[in-house]
């Protein structure tokens, strides 16, 4: 997070906003797209490349498909604020995967703001404009790949409920988790036993009001 006090304007004070990304979906890919390796990555790469004042912006849980993120919406009031002089991600699905926001960004307010993007992985800088070529392409491919994993796990979720396996992720009151499986349920007779009750009050006020 950026927490240190910048003078808007001065070139000297302006920072080089490292911004890392993580979803639920994209800890399905392992451990070369962690929050600590993207922070390692952007870091060691700034430092190369002696880009000043780098500051981390981590959204850590957020999808790539909106930027409604706390993080990225704080890098972006201080880009507005003419604070920040460039964005380095590990590859552009960190920065987004809705191709509309992420070409209007990168090719309309960037520019506009005199904001550099790059992007490593791909090779993409905006300002030495290389990699640009193929931007458009990339970021079709990140949106299509996000909404290809909604479906798979969509269809995943589908499959569990229709082999009777559980598919939320929190334990109803009346049951526990079995420690031998955690697809199970065992009855928790406790809590169970306060459900019947709540249960048998409520059909009984049913009958007496009819």
């Amino acid at each position: 997070m950026a927490t240190a006090n910048y003078i808007k304007g001065q070139n000297e004070a302006k920072i080089t906003a490292l911004y890392c990304r993580l979803s639920q979906d994209d800890g399905r890919e392992g451990e070369s797209n962690s929050i600590s390796n993207q922070k390692e990555i952007l870091l060691a790469y700034a430092q190369r490349n002696n880009f000043p004042n780098p500051q981390f912006f981590t959204d850590d849980g957020f999808s790539g498909t909106t930027f409604d993120r706390p993080s990225f919406i704080q890098m972006e009031n201080l880009v507005e604020q003419g604070v920040v002089d460039t964005i380095i991600v590990k590859d552009l699905s960190r920065f987004g995967r809705n191709y509309l926001d992420v070409g209007n960004y990168l090719e309309i307010k960037y520019p506009t703001l005199g904001v550099r993007l790059i992007a490593i992985q791909e090779n993409v800088d905006t300002l030495k404009e290389t990699g640009t070529e193929m931007m458009p392409f990339n970021n079709i491919f990140n949106e299509w790949y996000a909404a290809q994993t909604s479906k798979k796990i969509r269809a995943v979720w589908k499959n569990k409920a229709a082999n009777g396996k559980r598919v939320s992720s929190s334990v109803p009151f009346g049951y526990v988790r079995n420690p031998q499986d955690k697809e199970d349920w065992l009855v928790d007779e406790p809590a169970a036993e306060v459900v019947r009750k709540i249960y048998a009050l409520c059909t009984f006020a049913n009958c007496t009001a009819t």
